[in-house]
């Protein structure tokens, strides 16, 4: 907890962090993590194109600069939004933490950017673990909601069969195939034989 998984900075678990900060990192973790899963196959194919071409094994370190390499090629492609974080949606989740007492307000705050423009804007409050939020496992911290309010449901497994039922209850919209996808489905059609 505060360590900078995936190349994000550490934070100090004394000083804390705003809220912002956070989430900036964390959607910029959430980028490597889909470049790094993206990119694996194209760069294990461009490792064995090398070594057949060298004629010899690449060394280890070889062979983590070319999936370093392929890495950073994907993360410049992702799209913003691809990953389904939003800041608000952060937020919600932050204030679950807040209201579990995993995370507190450590007394410090700066002026923010908007306060430039607007001087009753919200200042910029940092936010440290507490330690609750430090014994918390892994289940906890994917899920708070199950924390929270898993007794308000009859324990956790009654919890999940209701989220579950609420999930199948939901109309998912449609999406419709991209033109690539129509093409080719319509080229089958017409060479099947009828």
């Amino acid at each position: 907890m505060g360590h900078g998984p995936e190349g994000a900075p550490a934070i100090d678990p004394d000083v804390g962090a705003p809220q912002a900060d956070i989430f900036r990192h964390y959607k910029r973790a959430l980028f490597r993590r889909y470049a790094e899963d993206w990119a694996f196959d194209e760069a294990l194919a461009e490792v064995k194109a090398r070594e057949k071409k060298l004629e010899r094994k690449l060394t280890g370190d070889e062979e983590a600069q070319v999936f370093e390499t392929v890495e950073k090629r994907y993360v410049g492609r992702i799209p913003y939004r691809l990953t389904s974080c939003r800041f608000h949606s952060f937020v919600v989740y932050f204030s679950n933490l807040q209201r579990l007492e995993w995370v507190e307000f450590t007394g410090r705050e700066e002026p923010s950017q908007f306060q430039d423009h607007y001087s009753p804007g919200p200042s910029r409050k940092y936010f440290h673990l507490t330690k609750a939020g430090k014994e918390a496992g892994d289940a906890g911290w994917s899920n708070p909601l199950f924390t929270l309010y898993s007794d308000r449901w009859g324990g956790e497994e009654k919890a999940r069969e209701y989220l579950t039922s609420l999930r199948r209850k939901h109309k998912y919209i449609r999406v419709k195939p991209q033109r690539s996808h129509q093409r080719s489905a319509h080229r089958q059609s017409r060479q099947k034989p009828t």
